[in-house]
């Protein structure tokens, strides 16, 4: 009786320590996050490290290459579906957050203050959340236009007189090719066709990157560029020659495109509690006002933020009305159909 006695003691003590070992392993677990970065470097890395010592959350942060700007870490999600290795995904655009979405490899979730944004700018069923946007400009160089007219519309890019000297990031990655699907969505497939055989025949120069565009604009390699207002503010506090335009905002101008950055949780991710813990403290005024006031003067959507007085915003200028849901729909018939033009 005994001995049956101290075996049932000796089976609850080890069941007791397994259980306690499990819970120390699971917070120890929750305690790290993994976090997929399509949004530059430069930018997110000082707002992801403030997180990490505020919160005693560890955290591993993969970043984009420029080159394949937000396909990239999409493309990597996508693989991973099996067996999620990322925590959060905090992407530089929208459009490849919505097809993740009905990709179905996005947790829903609430954040704490969800309430402080717009609703047009978090998803309903809340499987995104978007923030801190930027705008699509142009970016001049000053010197190239001493006396003459100054580009004030995408279709400049398509204007002879600029032949060979402007240029755009390849439109199949980041924000350039989320700009080429709304495009198509607003437009239609005839025009938009039209549009881009425009650049085609007008020689416009395809470079890696948003910020390569901007940096050859200020090198003065090319009189003007297609560009986000991060990488163009960037030449001009460096001291570059350059003018920042915003696009189609006057007389019958269809408007500037602003892309809002998007946060959301991967399905399955390894450390949830964390993921949420996270996009808690991501998703706040405070942050937008951060990426605001800093080097990238991104664009805040919350009432509650402050706007650098570096940028314009929605209310300052003509936005382009654009269906998000609908440019993700033409996502993939955008991408064959500049394929035959670009590759």
């Amino acid at each position: 009786m005994k001995n049956t006695r101290r075996k049932f003691i000796g089976t609850v003590s080890s069941l007791a320590i397994a259980v306690s070992a499990s819970r120390v392993a699971k917070a120890a677990f929750d305690s790290s996050l993994t976090a997929y970065v399509a949004l530059d470097r430069e930018f997110s890395e000082p707002v992801l490290n403030d997180f990490e010592r505020e919160s005693g959350v560890r955290v591993r942060s993969k970043f984009d290459v420029e080159s394949t700007k937000t396909i990239g870490l999409t493309n990597l999600i996508r693989s991973e579906a099996s067996r999620p290795r990322a925590d959060i995904f905090w992407n530089n655009e929208i459009i490849n957050t919505i097809r993740l979405k009905r990709a179905g490899l996005l947790a829903s979730y609430r954040p704490e203050h969800a309430g402080d944004f717009p609703p047009e700018y978090r998803d309903p069923q809340g499987f995104w959340f978007g923030f801190a946007a930027r705008a699509r400009v142009l970016i001049l160089d000053r010197r190239a236009f001493p006396n003459d007219r100054k580009p004030s519309s995408i279709r400049d890019l398509a204007d002879p007189r600029w032949r060979g000297k402007c240029g755009i990031a390849k439109p199949f990655f980041g924000t350039t090719a989320t700009h080429a699907a709304c495009l198509y969505a607003q437009w239609g497939s005839d025009r938009a066709d039209r549009y881009f055989d425009g650049l085609v025949a007008n020689q416009v120069q395809v470079l890696a990157g948003n910020k390569p565009v901007a940096e050859a604009v200020a090198a003065g390699h090319l009189a003007f560029g297609l560009t986000d207002t991060d990488d163009a503010l960037v030449m001009a506090a460096q001291g570059h020659p350059v003018d920042i335009v915003y696009p189609d905002t006057t007389g019958e101008g269809f408007g500037t495109l602003f892309l809002p950055n998007t946060l959301a949780i991967v399905k399955n991710s390894p450390n949830p509690q964390a993921a949420r813990r996270a996009i808690d403290w991501l998703y706040r005024p405070d942050t937008e006002t951060r990426l605001s006031e800093g080097p990238s003067g991104q664009i805040p959507v919350s009432a509650r933020a402050r706007k650098s007085p570096k940028v314009e915003s929605p209310a300052t200028v003509k936005p382009m009305k654009v269906d998000f849901e609908a440019a993700a729909d033409r996502f993939e018939d955008t991408m064959k159909r500049l394929a035959s033009r670009f590759a």
